[in-house]
């Protein structure tokens, strides 16, 4: 099960806390292209504020889920709260919402890092893989935003863009670090993309999309990113900073990658709902959702799930042959 005990595990060091379920694009790389598990809602400051109280130690909170964080009106509160308690604060944004008033405060506010979710350097390829065609005004609000942290002489938030991977959009990968480097975009981050094993997929989150092996022409376009990136100074990684190329790569089974995931000892994701999963992939990696709750922070409270018989049972069968169908399709290298 791993090092410790179940009555003796740690709590986490790091939350993810999906400030609101809700979104205003439908990826077709997302389950919100499939339809959503539960109803919309957004948790509110002293929601927030609640959870964060019962992990005394906690050093890390990622502020995103299935849905776009700006839409909860208060984002920018539940930074600073977070600030105030010490802890390092990130999230995922597609950008869309990103007013110069927004963009103020979210410099303002001690934000560490703002994860930009870009997928494309094209206004086509955007269109194919984010069903909009609202890329000009993404990098419109993107240049407002690094104007603001430029004008505030702050180092942060660190500003990234990030594309996940597919057959679809990778020919952008070089064109996309260029970007960075002309908005000054701090770091680019290639993703792998995450489809169910035990159903059909959804949009582009299949099989047939993805990418599971390398190539001549995909090892063409890493190292051009790679070159491109030392050249113009941008940084150029995988999720959980490894290796692009490497990390594109479908392991087997039989290498059995899930094992190496620290996740379920060290990250527990809740949902806008309050439910706890086992980390922000899983929806992602399963259709079964059920399966994926351990539990309700509002009803039982963090800990409790953390320590309790179906975490324990969760964390064994993580750590078997024959993991949770989640983790048969994720496995590992994601950043925390």
């Amino acid at each position: 099960m791993g090092p410790q005990g179940n009555s003796k595990m740690a709590l986490p060091v790091g939350l993810y806390i999906e400030v609101t379920n809700r979104c205003n694009l439908r990826c077709r790389t997302c389950v919100q292209y499939r339809g959503m598990k539960e109803e919309p809602r957004d948790l509110s400051l002293a929601e927030v504020s609640w959870i964060a109280d019962q992990v005394p130690g906690l050093k890390r909170a990622v502020l995103h889920g299935i849905g776009e964080p700006l839409l909860n009106k208060e984002l920018p509160q539940i930074i600073r709260a977070l600030k105030d308690r010490g802890v390092y604060v990130l999230y995922n944004s597609n950008a869309l919402l990103l007013s110069p008033e927004l963009a103020e405060e979210m410099v303002a506010s001690g934000l560490d890092e703002f994860r930009v979710s870009l997928d494309a350097a094209t206004e086509p390829t955007y269109a194919r893989v984010r069903a909009s065609e609202s890329l000009h005004r993404v990098l419109n609000n993107l240049e407002v935003f690094i104007r603001k942290r430029q004008e505030s002489r702050r180092s942060r938030p660190i500003i990234s863009a990030w594309m996940v991977g597919t057959q679809e959009n990778v020919r952008d990968l070089p064109e996309m670090i260029l970007l960075a480097s002309r908005l000054g975009i701090d770091e680019v981050y290639l993703q792998r993309l995450v489809y169910p094993l035990d159903g059909p997929g959804h949009g582009l989150a299949g099989r047939e999309a993805a990418i599971t092996d390398s190539s001549e022409e995909l090892n063409d376009i890493i190292a051009r990113g790679i070159s491109l990136s030392r050249g113009l100074g941008v940084r150029f990684v995988a999720s959980g900073l490894a290796e692009p190329g490497e990390s594109l790569r479908l392991k087997s089974r039989d290498e059995a990658p899930w094992r190496l995931c620290r996740r379920p000892w060290e990250v527990a994701y809740i949902t806008a709902w309050g439910n706890v999963l086992p980390c922000c992939i899983s929806p992602f990696s399963s259709l079964d959702y059920d399966s994926l709750i351990l539990g309700n922070v509002f009803q039982q409270g963090l800990e409790r799930i953390w320590r309790g018989e179906r975490f324990r049972e969760f964390r064994e069968k993580h750590q078997s042959a024959d993991p949770p169908v989640c983790c048969a399709g994720c496995g590992m290298q994601w950043s925390l």
